[in-house]
């Protein structure tokens, strides 16, 4: 996916004032518009240029689109990292109807779409530890709320919150906090915040809807022969039994110690092969003794495939 430079598209400063970038955005969509302009690429280029000023005239998504930096190098591709927009505080209906890029969607799609409950609805993402969501329980986020100062430059209001993390909860479930949205208009009451949760990469685990996924490393006689090793899980650890002839990415399965859950989810460890290194005369001479007592060629296999392919070319 192609970055997008917004403040390129428009020609501005990346400090540039709420009314520098209404003053580009008027001149542009005035050059471009395609009802009166004769540039060859004016109906492709109004849409960038109303694309860049959705993002940039909020100070909410300038915000989160600051975060990101000045992006990759030109012909580089890029993918946004999972916490880019973690812990910024959206307020309002995402606007509906307009086409927007492959980038916008990927940066702010799935905002704009969560976003269309109500005016004083707001809606955040937070990066939540796996662990929380195995135990439950309180958690505190600091969450910012970009704005505008009386000059027209882009600031941060923050506010902490203590959140109850429902047990089990998946990413992109969302937590409703009612009230703790904007105030509503007249005496009518305030509007509610919308939580979405997002997990942060854990050492050991990923999930797989309500399953954990593990790898764990076992040396080549566990696979071969078979062993009992200790096994972590999320509950502590387990004696976890090796069969006999197992081999890389030979999968078992710890029933109900995945995702709290009724049903829970399980535990699906997949196994990898690891090599001792050959560090010293001993262990080189085992290697050696090694090839020598079970000639094995881990390729032959391919030369066989290799003429089926050949043979399925030629016809």
């Amino acid at each position: 996916m192609e970055f997008k430079d917004y403040y390129q598209v428009m020609g501005i400063p990346r400090d540039a004032t709420e009314a520098q970038i209404k003053q580009a955005y008027r001149k542009l969509a005035r050059k471009y518009h395609p009802d009166v302009s004769k540039e060859k690429d004016a109906e492709a280029r109004f849409k960038e240029v109303g694309e860049a000023y959705e993002v940039l005239r909020s100070p909410e998504k300038r915000a989160a689109y600051d975060r990101l930096g000045q992006g990759p190098r030109p012909g580089e591709d890029f993918r946004p990292p999972p916490d880019w927009d973690s812990g910024f505080e959206f307020s309002g209906p995402g606007m509906g109807g307009a086409e927007h890029s492959d980038f916008f969607e990927a940066l702010f799609g799935r905002a704009a779409r969560a976003s269309s409950r109500q005016f004083n609805d707001h809606h955040a993402k937070v990066m939540l530890d796996l662990e929380a969501s195995l135990q439950g329980g309180s958690r505190t986020f600091t969450l910012r709320m970009p704005e505008l100062d009386a000059q027209g430059h882009l600031v941060s209001r923050e506010r902490s919150l203590s959140v109850q993390i429902p047990k089990g909860i998946l990413p992109g479930q969302t937590i409703r906090l009612a009230g703790q949205g904007a105030a509503g208009a007249g005496k009518g009451p305030p509007g509610d915040l919308y939580i979405e949760v997002e997990f942060a990469p854990h050492p050991l685990y990923r999930v797989e809807e309500r399953d954990l996924i593990m790898n764990l490393p076992v040396a080549p006689w566990e696979a071969a022969l078979g062993a009992t090793v200790t096994t972590p899980t999320p509950g502590g650890p387990v004696e976890l039994k090796i069969p006999a002839g197992s081999h890389a990415g030979t999968t078992l399965r710890l029933k109900g110690r995945g995702m709290p859950a009724n049903p829970p989810g399980n535990l699906m460890v997949v196994l990898e092969i690891a090599l001792p290194p050959p560090a010293n005369d001993k262990a080189r001479a085992a290697y050696r003794a090694m090839a020598a007592a079970m000639p094995f060629d881990p390729r032959a296999g391919l030369a066989v495939r290799s003429a089926e392919q050949t043979e399925d070319f030629a016809r």
